[in-house]
């Protein structure tokens, strides 16, 4: 790993909280994500599963963890599998863990290995009355792979057929959506990385520089800060191509006169930044450009206003939505006939912002969590409204990072530039 090793304390926390939640004596069993094909004879870079990640912090592949509150040997009621190290795989791959190692990353001070897990694992289950098992319930997901966690579970339902089963999911579900003290912390030094990133850029963008050219300082800076890398794939859209919610392509000219919009973020310690910045490509807004930033920063600001515990995100959503109306009609984008005759499930506003304003921000960047229940203190979102004009061939959207408190929320990302002061001072600066 490239960034320093993260306080166990994180993991130690995560793991009690679940384990608070488990039935009485219950076991859980959560497996490593599949090393997948590429192309060849390679693999993809190997990349763990969030929950994995989350409750031990080790990112090493074939790891697996077992958690049996009430198994009556103390020692084996949280247990850490890991491969084997092997000279000879160690020669082609590198460095695998040992035990001293992966107790300091993880809090866990019993390892067992692999290829004999099966053999301490048996009597354990006929211990249990009940098996929790892991599986993606994330709400977005896409995913129709047989993947390990889906393969594991039928296997374990054929070999142990009369034991009770439930969902880890569930329980995962509400405790990742709410993070610790020491989770933001490590949130907080991504969006850090991510701030000096975006200040680098405001000194790079010139009229002639290619969308690619911009990724790579991106990328550049966050690996020469010990990031891990991109938190997802950088969208460099300028011009009309910023209207294209999820472009990556990052291959065209950014031209005088035009705004390039940037949303990217690095990924530090397995945990993610989430920055959108719409900037003027010549280091000034034009007019126009201007009053669709600032309606933009506009709402921004009001839905930072309205985004605290109790509201849930299908009303915030909608409560932005009719503040979206309104300011939408200020800047000219709509008619007084367009709101009076709108559809009530396709309203006018989303002719010029169609997606959602938020979204749960963690391991995953889109991290789980429930849109119809109440928010609670201690979950991070983004706010990242938009404003995407097919007739000026024009794409606004402004993005940042905000921790729930327990009366409002705090912008994690508050010192990186926002205004159109702020971005033109910067960018005359080159």
């Amino acid at each position: 790993m490239k960034y320093l090793p993260l306080n166990a304390g994180i993991f130690i926390q995560n793991r009690k909280r679940f384990v608070e939640r488990m039935d009485k004596n219950a076991i859980a069993i959560f497996n490593s994500n599949d090393e997948l094909p590429y192309n060849g004879d390679a693999v993809h870079r190997f990349k763990q599963n969030a929950d994995l990640v989350w409750l031990t912090g080790i990112e090493q592949e074939d790891t697996m963890l077992i958690l049996f509150p009430d198994n009556p040997d103390p020692k084996y009621r949280e247990v850490l599998v890991l491969v084997r190290p092997n000279e000879l795989k160690e020669k082609w791959d590198g460095h695998r863990l040992r035990v001293k190692e992966a107790t300091a990353i993880s809090g866990i001070t019993t390892i067992v290995w692999l290829d004999v897990l099966d053999g301490v694992l048996q009597p354990w289950i006929h211990l249990a009355d009940l098996i929790y098992l892991n599986t993606n319930e994330n709400d977005r997901k896409a995913n129709l792979v047989p993947v390990r966690d889906y393969r594991y579970a039928e296997m374990m339902r054929s070999r142990y057929p009369l034991h009770q089963y439930k969902r880890s999911a569930v329980i995962l579900k509400d405790l990742r959506a709410v993070k610790t003290v020491l989770e933001v912390e490590v949130i907080q030094k991504a969006i850090d990385i991510t701030e000096v990133a975006f200040r680098r850029l405001l000194g790079f963008i010139k009229p002639g520089v290619m969308e690619y050219e911009i990724e790579a300082e991106i990328v550049h800076s966050f690996l020469s800060q010990r990031a891990t890398g991109e938190a997802y794939s950088s969208i460099i859209a300028s011009g009309d191509r910023a209207r294209t919610l999820h472009y990556v392509e990052n291959n065209r000219e950014c031209k005088d006169g035009d705004m390039v919009l940037m949303d990217f973020g690095a990924g530090y310690g397995n945990y993610c930044a989430d920055l959108t910045r719409t900037v003027p490509v010549n280091g000034k807004f034009t007019k126009r450009q201007k009053i669709v930033y600032n309606a933009c920063l506009h709402l921004h600001h009001f839905a930072a206003s309205i985004l605290k515990p109790g509201i849930s995100i299908v009303d915030y959503t909608d409560k932005v939505g009719a503040e979206a109306t309104s300011i939408f009609q200020k800047i000219g984008l709509l008619k007084k006939s367009d709101i009076k005759n709108e559809d009530p499930d396709n309203r006018a506003y989303r002719k010029y912002l169609y997606h959602g304003i938020s979204h749960h921000l963690g391991i995953d960047v889109h991290d789980l969590g429930t849109r119809t229940a109440p928010i609670k203190a201690g979950m991070v979102f983004t706010i990242e409204p938009g404003i995407y004009i097919e007739e000026e061939q024009m794409g606004v959207r402004i993005e940042n990072n905000f921790w729930i408190t327990k009366n409002g929320n705090k912008d994690l990302m508050k010192n990186i530039p926002i205004t159109v002061d702020e971005i033109e001072s910067l960018m005359k600066k080159r």
